[in-house]
């Protein structure tokens, strides 16, 4: 219900402050299902450069800052509808 699209928009909200601006606009927030954040990602070169450059860090920045929301890995998927629009 309504907690669950609250959560969804906080989850998101931090993602973007953790992902920084030009990660956030190319990637989407899928879910988080035991501790696996699930990133949908705007195209194949962004997911390699995530996966390959940028995935420690981003754990590392999670655990230091929202340790809370236990965070043990993250997941990133290919989806062509993954850009969001800004309002």
């Amino acid at each position: 219900g309504l907690a669950r699209v609250r959560g969804e928009a906080q989850l998101a909200s931090i993602w973007d402050e953790v992902a920084g601006s030009a990660i956030s606009a190319q990637t989407k927030v899928v879910g988080i299902k035991r501790g696996v954040l699930e990133i949908g990602v705007a195209n194949s070169s962004m997911l390699n450069e995530l996966a390959g450059f940028h995935k420690r860090s981003l754990l590392e920045t999670f655990g230091e800052q929202y340790a809370y929301l236990k965070i043990r890995d993250l997941k990133f998927r290919l989806n062509s509808v993954s850009r969001r629009r800004r309002s």
